[in-house]
């Protein structure tokens, strides 16, 4: 197995809500319907974009099986089944495989601060679980208070169905200590928006990308500038875009790409308590920079 299959743009989609706060299906098929058609190779389905902590295990089957029906053959669909708890994550795994998913999302056990010993053995659970279904490792240090250490990813990318990291930790020594102790095949992913190009520059191969709901053809552009060797080209779109990747941090992710969506006039509804709404003065803030860049 390789990460090629999932291509070089992967969206983690958020998940609609109804005015009644329940999840809204028939607009996830409509965004997932959308996202293939501009830009997305990969839909990446209930992971921390797409308000996971606060779905329930049925909710996200249900998302499964209906971002599935809408990419068809045009994509590929990963399910974030992730857990800080071994048991559960491989029970939702297995599920995902079972419904023929293409690939599951697996973050970091956050709370507990396993050690590296404990996470190599979470991650290879979960991979001899479900033996034919790919497997994408998720670091993101600053959500779940532990780092995946470079020398834990070589060892679990041994394992044939492992095939790809999404990397999170804005350590660019740890990427290239990653690449170096890797097999080409195994994918390295961005998981921030702005650190896509610096990523590429290290042996990276894409990104989980947010900003993708909204300018994922011209991220398709700047990765297939940058693959060849169109370096100036690349750079000004990232420039270009750097604006909206920091602006849909104005606040916690997914509040401000929500919010950038309903103003492109998707009815995504509302966010999941503990999540709030933007507040007016940042809405002004991310308007002017969706207005700017000629996305609204």
């Amino acid at each position: 197995m390789t990460s090629l299959e999932f291509g070089q743009v992967l969206t983690a989609m958020v998940t609609p809500f109804t005015e009644q706060g329940e999840v809204n299906y028939p607009i996830a098929e409509q965004l997932a319907d959308y996202l293939v058609n501009n830009g997305t190779d990969t839909v990446v389905v209930c992971g921390t974009t797409g308000e996971s902590p606060t779905l329930t295990w049925e909710e996200e089957y249900e998302l499964f099986q209906v971002v599935q029906k809408a990419v068809g053959n045009r994509g590929k669909v990963m399910a974030g089944t992730g857990s800080n708890s071994t048991q559960e994550a491989i029970a939702a795994t297995t599920k995902a495989a079972q419904l023929g998913l293409d690939g599951s999302l697996q973050v970091v056990p956050y709370y507990s601060k396993p050690p590296q010993e404990g996470l190599y053995h979470h991650f290879s659970a979960i991979a001899q679980a479900s033996p034919d279904l790919p497997i994408m490792l998720y670091n993101i240090p600053g959500r779940t208070g532990r780092n995946l250490e470079a020398e834990t990813v070589e060892k679990l990318a041994k394992l044939e169905n492992i095939v790809a990291i999404k990397e999170a930790s804005g350590d660019f020594d740890q990427v290239s200590q990653i690449r170096a102790s890797t097999p080409t095949h195994f994918g390295i992913y961005s998981g921030d928006d702005s650190s896509t190009l610096p990523l590429l520059s290290v042996g990276g191969t894409g990104v989980v990308s947010v900003a993708s709901h909204l300018v994922g053809l011209q991220l398709q552009q700047m990765a297939a500038a940058f693959k060849k060797g169109q370096l100036t080209t690349a750079q000004q779109t990232h420039l270009e875009l750097l604006p909206l990747f920091q602006g849909l941090f104005l606040s916690t992710n997914p509040i401000p790409i929500k919010t950038a969506l309903q103003l492109q006039g998707w009815n995504v509804g509302a966010l999941r308590s503990p999540l709030a709404p933007l507040s007016p003065e940042l809405e002004t803030q991310l308007k002017d920079i969706l207005t700017h860049l000629s996305l609204l």
